[in-house]
């Protein structure tokens, strides 16, 4: 089976208080929102201390416009992919060119030569390495990527996956949308970059790797677009959320769950650890209450949320670096991986430790 060999992170260097925010949207949205001091709730009951930003706050205090925002979203996953990529290679004695297959995964900017082609250039990687650019699936793009490289593997059993999650979120803000939506991802969505690599089961090992790939699920709900994406204006990506979606997952997570373990012979008894996406203190909320976990279960999820905000689809393996370094999967343990997203869409991944 293919294995999770290890995770990178890339974190923006400016790290920005819960509160801080707050205060700026206060400002923001005053003159079109008379009630704006009566929503302000909502920044606390998010549960978020601090987010990670691609530029100071101070930068948002203008109007940006679309051109200007996606331009420096295709300078900053650049260089905070290969930060990523670094932290993710090195410690094992690899360069990108041991890599195969270069599988790059996002939702808030556009780029045409696409990342993984500008990655490419960037890395100076072998010209034929494989490459797959993946866009379009916002927080369930994480383990869509990680199914799509599991997917490969099983084919290539001898080859090398780098899968890059690169969401900077903070850039699809819109001054000029003042609707409760708008104000509620606001309080809710930071930016990050993962690197993750990925092997067949003939590569040789280095290290203790994360985690065998037992198998994954892919579902998407009828009628359902409605839920959670981007309506595309003209001053760049106007956010569609709803707030049925801790509903949804509370109602919906458990049946799914139980079918896709069902296929692998396992009941909800067998999971040892619960890797989560933290798309939000309610969403935890109702992973918590579908499947009735403990606090402990869900601590690093909450943990995540509360240091870095919800970063789309990078956030699970931000969550799996966390969770995992402080203490790894023991021999034959498994661990759930799940996401929700648009389309209305979730995926799920097993993993089994070796």
């Amino acid at each position: 089976m293919p294995r999770i060999q290890a995770i990178g992170l890339g974190v923006p260097q400016y790290c920005v208080p819960q509160r801080a925010v707050q205060e700026l949207v206060a400002q923001r949205f005053a003159p079109a929102f008379p009630e704006i001091q009566r929503y302000l709730t909502i920044f606390r009951h998010a549960q978020i201390d601090t987010r990670y930003l691609v530029r100071p706050l101070e930068w948002w205090h203008e109007p940006r416009s679309f051109a200007e925002c996606n331009a420096i979203f295709i300078e900053e996953a650049l260089n905070l992919s290969c930060q990523a990529i670094e932290a993710c290679l090195q410690p094992l004695d690899l360069t990108p060119n041991d890599i195969d297959h270069l599988v790059v995964v996002t939702t808030t900017g556009l780029a045409a030569p696409s990342l993984d082609a500008r990655l490419m250039q960037r890395l100076g990687m072998q010209p034929q390495t494989r490459r797959t650019p993946i866009w379009g699936l916002g927080c369930a793009g994480g383990l869509g990527g990680l199914n799509t490289a599991f997917d490969y593997l099983r084919a290539e059993p001898n080859q090398r996956v780098l899968l890059i999650n690169v969401e900077f979120c903070s850039l699809t803000y819109l001054a000029d949308d003042f609707s409760k939506r708008n104000l509620i991802a606001t309080s809710l969505f930071g930016d990050g970059v993962t690197a993750v690599l990925l092997e067949g089961d003939q590569v040789a090992p280095r290290g203790s790797g994360l985690g065998q790939i037992v198998g994954t699920l892919s579902h998407l709900y009828p009628d359902s677009a409605e839920i959670m994406g981007w309506n595309v204006v003209n001053s760049g990506f106007e956010v569609v959320f709803s707030s049925r979606i801790p509903s949804i997952v509370r109602e919906e997570f458990r049946p799914l769950l139980e079918q896709f373990l069902a296929q692998h012979g396992l009941s909800q008894a067998d999971l040892g650890r619960y890797l989560l996406h933290p798309g939000g203190a309610k969403v935890v909320q109702a992973y918590q209450e579908s499947l009735h976990l403990a606090d402990a279960d869900l601590a690093v999820s909450r943990a995540v949320l509360r240091e870095y905000g919800n970063m789309s689809s990078a956030t699970i393996f931000f969550v799996m670096q966390q969770a995992l370094a402080a203490q790894p999967l023991a021999k034959d343990e498994y661990g759930l991986l799940a996401v929700f997203g648009p389309g209305f869409s979730a995926e799920l991944g097993l993993i089994r430790g070796e």
